[in-house]
């Protein structure tokens, strides 16, 4: 059985979905909620769900984040609208094995600092003609893994940031975990 961890610091839609598509799922389960937030939704999220969480602080030392994601004996860790800079030490031991979803097409507006509405204002801003989604591996920066998955909508005339997100929020609950899946078992 394929084992995965999500990683949130907010609300946790994308965490509810995830959850909710593995449900029951033959070769795939979600055993574990990290959470670097303890006011985060995501944790109310979690118990309704009645799915494991390990809440941590911000200033764990990244030995001590390996050996709590070790305790589980997970396969893959799934970053679900998780703000922090994956430590080193974790990206080394699970190497091609940590996935996040951006909600820009990157390279663009990616990087520290580009999370949440901050990015749809950028986006917006810019002028751009398109945005969408980018599911993608997690290395040693803020976005820049290889990318596995782009889905790209057509910004309107008049679009608003809340708009866009509500329409990049969309986007990430169609995709996002099909696309876990296909990677997961190896059919991407």
């Amino acid at each position: 059985m394929i084992s995965i961890s999500l990683f949130a610091s907010g609300s946790g839609s994308n965490v509810e979905e995830i959850f909710n598509y593995f449900k029951g799922h033959p070769k795939i389960k979600v055993d574990s909620l990290f959470c670097n937030n303890d006011n985060a939704y995501v944790i109310e999220r979690a118990k309704s769900l009645n799915l494991h969480q390990i809440i941590f602080e911000n200033n764990i030392s990244d030995e001590e984040l390996l050996k709590l994601i070790d305790s589980r004996n997970i396969s893959y860790i799934v970053l679900a609208g998780y703000l922090r800079l994956i430590p080193q030490i974790v990206i080394d031991k699970y190497e091609n094995k940590i996935i996040n979803i951006h909600p820009s097409l990157l390279p663009k507006f990616g990087g520290k600092g580009y999370y949440g509405s901050r990015v749809h204002e950028s986006v917006i801003g810019s002028k751009e003609k398109y945005s969408g989604i980018t599911i993608h591996l997690v290395d040693e920066e803020y976005d820049k893994g290889k990318i596995l998955f782009q889905k790209k909508i057509q910004i309107k005339d008049g679009e608003t940031p809340d708009s866009l997100a509500q329409k990049i929020h969309k986007l990430e609950h169609i995709y996002f975990s099909q696309i876990l899946e296909k990677y997961l078992l190896d059919k991407l």
